[in-house]
């Protein structure tokens, strides 16, 4: 029997571009070609205010501008829990809150959430204060990482030369990306503080949003 999947990307999206979008289709592609998982969803949440990344659009906003994004997706969604709670939130504890609600929404307790991640988030676990040791192998060894590779990155080289990532290597499934796609964030921040131009880079809902909010116009980055 195939494991049922939900695949959650946690982030800033600050703003979200097609990038994102293109992480989600690709790991359905390649998870569900192995014969061994059926992808039945995906879920974008937010980070919270409180995160204090530098440039960080309101939570709202971010909220706002994912949810335009998805409209032309007939599977992924925004989840707002994590950008409503009081203060930021751990990875684990995000992914702890999704289980519960997916498990309750498809009213299965086998079905389980994994988390969407790109290789340079992968080697973020071993910058030094940012990640917790035993947060990483909690949220590993529960539900597991679907990484998709970027240039530049190693991620099977990275894996296995971390302990506590090693010793789950069957939970973590690297996804080679065939059309590399280095849209960033912080770049088309810059290039809308400069009044250039952003179309195709991110969908044309959250480019007239970002218009209309008068958004990133001064870039901090």
């Amino acid at each position: 029997m195939k494991s049922r999947i939900v695949l959650v990307l946690c982030g800033s999206f600050n703003p979200i571009t097609h990038l994102h979008l293109r992480m989600f289709e690709r790991a359905r592609d390649l998870l569900q070609q192995t014969g061994k998982y059926k992808i039945e969803g995906g879920i974008i949440s937010p980070v919270h205010d409180a995160y204090g990344k530098k440039g960080l659009a309101e939570a709202k906003h971010r909220v706002a501008m994912c949810d335009l994004a998805v409209q032309t997706s007939d599977w992924i969604r925004v989840d707002h829990w994590e950008s409503q709670q009081d203060s930021w939130k751990k990875t684990r504890e995000t992914l702890s809150y999704l289980q519960g609600k997916v498990s309750a929404e498809y009213k299965d307790q086998d079905i389980t959430v994994k988390m969407l991640c790109g290789a340079d988030l992968l080697e973020s676990f071993s910058k030094p204060g940012l990640w917790a040791s035993e947060d990483i192998v909690e949220f590993v060894s529960k539900y597991g990482l679907a990484v998709i590779s970027r240039n530049g990155y190693d991620a099977q080289k990275f894996v296995e030369s971390r302990d506590e990532l090693c010793t789950q290597k069957e939970k973590i499934h690297i996804i080679p990306e065939v059309i590399y796609n280095e849209v960033s964030a912080t770049k088309i921040r810059r290039s809308i503080s400069k009044g250039e131009s952003v179309k195709y880079l991110i969908p044309d809902s959250v480019i007239e949003y970002i218009r209309q909010h008068n958004l990133y116009q001064n870039s901090e980055d």
